[in-house]
């Protein structure tokens, strides 16, 4: 990674972490990086998710993830779905963690998750 270290532009405290990458999403300062043995890596700005360590031991087994402006979202291989970042755009889904089941898929938009 490179470019403003305030923006998710250093990685280095991570960077042995980063192998096997399948995937990588960024939110506005941040990003999550898929690895191919379904674990999740993050940096950047912790606020816009650069820090999933409230949620690291559910992100095992990931299959998808995505982002918007400040958050992320996570596809377990049973179907559920973890979400860190900022709570107010996505990044707390605990309101509707019960209808998370069985997710195929997740978008998003600037603020927001939809899953199905």
């Amino acid at each position: 990674c490179w470019g403003d270290p305030d923006r998710g532009g250093d990685c280095s405290t991570v960077s042995d972490q980063l192998y096997n990458i399948q995937e990588i999403q960024a939110s506005q300062s941040a990003f999550a990086a898929l690895r191919d043995d379904g674990c999740v890596v993050t940096w950047g700005n912790s606020s816009q998710g650069g820090d999933c360590s409230g949620v690291r031991d559910e992100l095992r087994h990931v299959q998808q993830i995505q982002s918007t402006w400040s958050a992320f979202a996570a596809i377990r291989a049973d179907g559920s779905v973890v979400t860190w970042g900022n709570p107010g755009q996505g990044g707390d889904c605990a309101e509707v963690r019960h209808r998370l089941r069985k997710v195929k898929q997740i978008q998003s938009s600037w603020g927001a998750f939809a899953a199905i």
